[in-house]
């Protein structure tokens, strides 16, 4: 589970990157509501860089395969919903909005994963 620490730790610092580069870079430059999609992007980058490093710091036993599959569930989520984000707010390209349910499905699916790890966890 330690690759999925250091996952978590690079995400964690790409959300803060994209949260200041929103806050910085693009507030004059992207409308009000492409910036708040934008920022949408960040902070459910930066909830679910944290559910990697919570899901890799679940100790080994009977839900580790589950923690590891929560940990890639939010992985996908993080690519899928917040990069489509990312790039909806940048480009303007609607036709990226059919991706980010996806990414949404992963997140709510990572989440169920991390319950049942702790559910095998506590047994």
């Amino acid at each position: 589970m330690r690759i999925w620490l250091f996952i978590a730790a690079v995400n964690g610092g790409l959300a803060v990157l994209c949260g200041a580069f929103a806050a910085h870079g693009l507030s004059g430059r992207l409308t009000p509501n492409a910036l708040g999609i934008f920022e949408t992007g960040a902070r459910y980058h930066m909830y679910h860089a944290l559910a990697i490093g919570l899901a890799a710091l679940l100790p080994e036993g009977p839900g580790s395969r589950r923690a590891g599959t929560a940990a890639a569930l939010f992985l996908a989520g993080i690519v899928l919903f917040c990069g489509s984000l990312y790039l909806l707010a940048l480009t303007g390209a609607r036709v990226l909005g059919f991706v980010t349910p996806f990414g949404g499905l992963a997140f709510v699916a990572g989440w169920l994963f991390l319950a049942l790890a702790a559910l095998r966890q506590a047994r």
